[in-house]
């Protein structure tokens, strides 16, 4: 697979997980790709949250695409 398909299966995987957990799920466990895995509780989705966000932004800078995201105005 290329870096863009395997951070994008794990951000797939990454976001599966997540709504498990905050969908009263007890633990998940996602491969973080370094030849690890880490187990998410519900204590620690603030972390996955980050790690999801790393994600897209690495996924984001492959795609030439800006790590901003666009700036809405209402008045």
């Amino acid at each position: 697979m290329t870096e863009l398909t395997t951070l994008e299966t794990r951000l797939t995987e990454a976001e599966a997980a997540l709504h498990v957990l905050a969908t009263g799920g007890q633990r998940q466990v996602v491969d973080i790709g370094t030849g690890g895995r880490v187990a998410y509780t519900a204590a620690n989705v603030a972390e996955m949250r980050l790690y999801i966000a790393g994600l897209k932004n690495q996924i984001a800078k492959l795609k030439g695409l800006s790590k901003r995201a666009p700036i809405y105005v209402e008045f």
